[in-house]
């Protein structure tokens, strides 16, 4: 497992009965998370520090409960980037903090490659992959279907202060993009994907992931330069393990091009303790 321990702005203080305690910068959130199923708190008195707790619903969804005033929105900072939080609705803040493990990764290989990069970030969500890639040189092209969160994505990048740097916003749906990209004759270095377990696109496409990766990834190989630097899929579909998505790039990317793959689970540490918290799968292929 790759452990995303270089964070300073964000630690999980606890976990116990299926939720996490966690703070961002100086705001302390109780969230669920369903790979927590012990039920012993190491620091029990914690947890009476939380500003807000999210309490899921018997009927579906769940609602905060604030215990203390917390501004609406707030950030925090991972190494040199800034990210914006904000409590949504359904349980999330706009950030992923395990995937910091993999903003590392991507820049270390963007930086040593020393020539200018194209991304493509697909299912780009808020933005913190473009905001690594952005900050270590390489152009990116942002791909989501929603609105608001390429909304947000754009304000990560402005935080950040990379507002000059080569960036382009799309809000449609992924394999229609992609498509569109083949026949112009668009061509990029690296790939990023995150995609759902399930969703919508713009125009009421279902994507499945079981369903749909494979010949995405497929697809996503026409739109590749002829020496691409890195493809990476992201993962938090529950029963899907690390080693299909190693055998999908080893059945695409493998057959094109040179390079070696990876694949395993990324996480987070608990602080003060030997806990980790498992956060989801990740192949990866490169050059």
């Amino acid at each position: 497992m790759k452990v995303a321990n270089n964070w300073k702005e964000y630690s999980i203080i606890d976990m116990a009965n299926g939720q996490k305690l966690e703070k961002w910068k100086d705001i302390i959130l109780s969230r669920p998370d369903p790979q927590i199923i012990w039920k012993e708190k190491s620091f029990p008195k914690d947890w009476e520090k939380a500003h807000a707790v999210y309490k899921r619903s018997k009927t579906g969804g769940g609602v905060w409960e604030y215990k203390k005033s917390i501004p609406k929105n707030w950030q925090v900072k991972y190494k040199d980037l800034t990210f914006n939080i904000k409590p949504m609705g359904f349980k999330h803040t706009g950030l992923f903090p395990e995937q910091a493990v993999n903003w590392d990764w991507m820049r270390e290989k963007i930086e040593k490659s020393k020539k200018e990069i194209k991304v493509l970030n697909l299912f780009a969500y808020t933005g913190g992959a473009t905001v690594a890639c952005l900050a270590s040189g390489a152009s990116v092209c942002h791909v989501d279907s929603s609105k608001g969160m390429v909304s947000w994505a754009k304000e990560n990048v402005q935080s950040s202060g990379l507002t000059d740097k080569k960036v382009r916003y799309i809000i449609d749906d992924v394999i229609k993009f992609v498509n569109r990209e083949i026949r112009r004759g668009n061509k990029y270095d690296a790939i990023i994907m995150d995609p759902p377990s399930y969703g919508r696109g713009t125009n009421g496409e279902v994507w499945q992931f079981e369903n749909n990766i494979y010949d995405l990834v497929e697809l996503c190989t026409k739109v590749l330069s002829d020496e691409p630097l890195f493809f990476l899929i992201n993962s938090y579909t529950t029963g899907i393990s690390s080693t299909v998505l190693e055998d999908i790039l080893n059945l695409t990317l493998s057959k094109k091009y040179k390079g070696k793959v990876e694949s395993g689970e990324i996480g987070l540490p608990m602080a003060n303790s030997k806990l980790v918290l498992p956060c989801g799968i990740y192949g990866r292929w490169e050059s």
